[in-house]
Parts: C-alpha cells; sequence; structure tokens
C-alpha cells in the first residue's frame, strides 16, 4: 500500500512539471521493474517521445545498435554486471547520459566518475533536473 501512494504521489507531481524534455528519444538501463515502470511513467508523462527500456547489458547494447537515443540514464549495477560496456557504447555515439546508483560517485570505476550521477532513491524533480542539464539546451525546471 506504501508503494502505490507512492506513485501516485510521484504521478501527481509529474503532472505539474513544465515539459523540459518533451520529444526526446530516451535510454534507461534498470533491473529493477518496478522502478522502469515508475521511469517510464514519467518520462512519458513529461512529454519524451520514446522510452526504451533494457535490463542487461545484452539488451541495452542491443537497443543501441537499433535505435536512436538523445540521451540515457543506466543503474551501474544490473544483477552484479556493470553498465560500463553500454556507458562507453554510447559516448562512441555521442549519446549523452547519466548514471544511477544508490552509492552515488563512489560505485564508479574511475574512467567514469566525470559522468552525471543520479544518486537512488530519487525523486521526480531530482530526475527532471538531471535530465534538463543533461540534453542540450536543458535548464532545470520548476515543480509547482
Amino acid at each position: 500500500m506504501v508503494w502505490y501512494a507512492q506513485l501516485t504521489f510521484q504521478r501527481l507531481l509529474v503532472l505539474t512539471v513544465d515539459k523540459p524534455i518533451s520529444d526526446l528519444r530516451i535510454l534507461v538501463v534498470e533491473d529493477e521493474m518496478m522502478l522502469v515502470m515508475l521511469i517510464e511513467d514519467m518520462l512519458s508523462d513529461l512529454g519524451c517521445k520514446s522510452v526504451a527500456a533494457a535490463a542487461t547489458v545484452k539488451q541495452a547494447l542491443a537497443l543501441i545498435d537499433e535505435q536512436v537515443f538523445d540521451a540515457a540514464m543506466l543503474d551501474v549495477n544490473l544483477n552484479g554486471d556493470k553498465s560500463f560496456p553500454v556507458a562507453d557504447a554510447l559516448a562512441l555515439r555521442g549519446v549523452p547520459f547519466m548514471f544511477s546508483s544508490g552509492y552515488g560517485v563512489d560505485g564508479l570505476t574511475e574512467g567514469y566518475r566525470d559522468r552525471p550521477m543520479l544518486k537512488k532513491p530519487y525523486d521526480v524533480r531530482e530526475l527532471v533536473h538531471a535530465f534538463s542539464i543533461l540534453v542540450p539546451g536543458g535548464a532545470p525546471m520548476a515543480v509547482n
């Protein structure tokens, strides 16, 4: 019941945010399916053109080969695997990306510590802020 209340609260917040990331194609790499569904809902409500999700490195790399993305958010730890190969593939294509982790930058190896990090848990305001900074021309937006 608490989770439902939290989802409802988050969804209400999303609906009051201006659309700073509308028309973007976003890749979300996350292995927790409930979190994926919440992120997809938030990003869709914010006006994203498309949101593709992958739970494994293999799935993410396949999506990167098949689709064009404007930005991405990568969970660092995917059931014991690190998402760094996905980060490398995105960097080669010039796609801006950020990491997401409960450990913050401490969960990143040296070569990735300069990348943006969205520390878990986060709320819709932090998600909007992170993507609006990540995407060129973006600016932080206020939640009413």
